[in-house]
């Protein structure tokens, strides 16, 4: 229990991972929508979602061409569950957040990632 407590605090200690599990809390994204959206390198973005991933906080999934991500279904664990729900819904409230939120209904991974 305290390593997986210690694993999810670590992964989440981060604003642009806090803002791709936000996002992804919307609808799956590619990588290319991420980037475009946080307006990082994809190198980076890549290494977001490996530690996100490594905490299993994210899934991803093939679609085609792309590797798609999702959020993991919430644990089972009352305490982890709890922490999740108490973050996520505390940063709704944040602009940065609510701007996020406006651009993932908007990007189109057809115009911006590239084959």
């Amino acid at each position: 229990m305290l390593t997986e407590i210690i694993s999810l605090h670590k992964a989440l200690a981060d604003t642009s991972r806090l803002r791709i599990v936000k996002m992804l809390g919307i609808k799956p994204l590619c990588v290319c929508e991420i980037t475009e959206i946080l307006g990082l390198a994809t190198s980076t973005v890549s290494s977001h979602l490996s530690i996100l991933k490594e905490a299993g906080i994210i899934l991803d999934f093939k679609d085609g061409k792309w590797v798609n991500y999702n959020l993991r279904p919430l644990p089972d664990n009352p305490t982890l569950l709890d922490m999740m729900q108490l973050l996520l819904k505390e940063l709704d409230e944040d602009d940065t957040i609510k701007m996020d939120k406006k651009l993932v209904r908007k990007v189109d991974r057809l115009k911006i990632c590239s084959s």
